[in-house]
């Protein structure tokens, strides 16, 4: 299935949101989701699947300045 992530085309396998960060190397807390624009909190990535053309967003803290 493709959706975007953070703008980039990509395959996923059929699966949560939670699982597709897992899949994709990012961790479990420390970063921000959204999906098709609206804010997703962490406590609904594993109950949030996601469909064909999903738009998901990815935002990590940064240090620095």
């Amino acid at each position: 299935m493709r959706i975007d992530v953070n703008g980039t085309p990509t395959e996923v396998a059929p699966a949560s949101v939670a699982e597709t960060l897992a899949c994709l190397g990012f961790p479990d807390s420390g970063i921000a989701t959204a999906l098709n624009g609206d804010f997703l909190p962490a406590p609904l990535r594993a109950r949030t699947a996601l469909r064909e053309g999903d738009r998901l967003e990815i935002l990590a803290p940064m240090q620095g300045g």
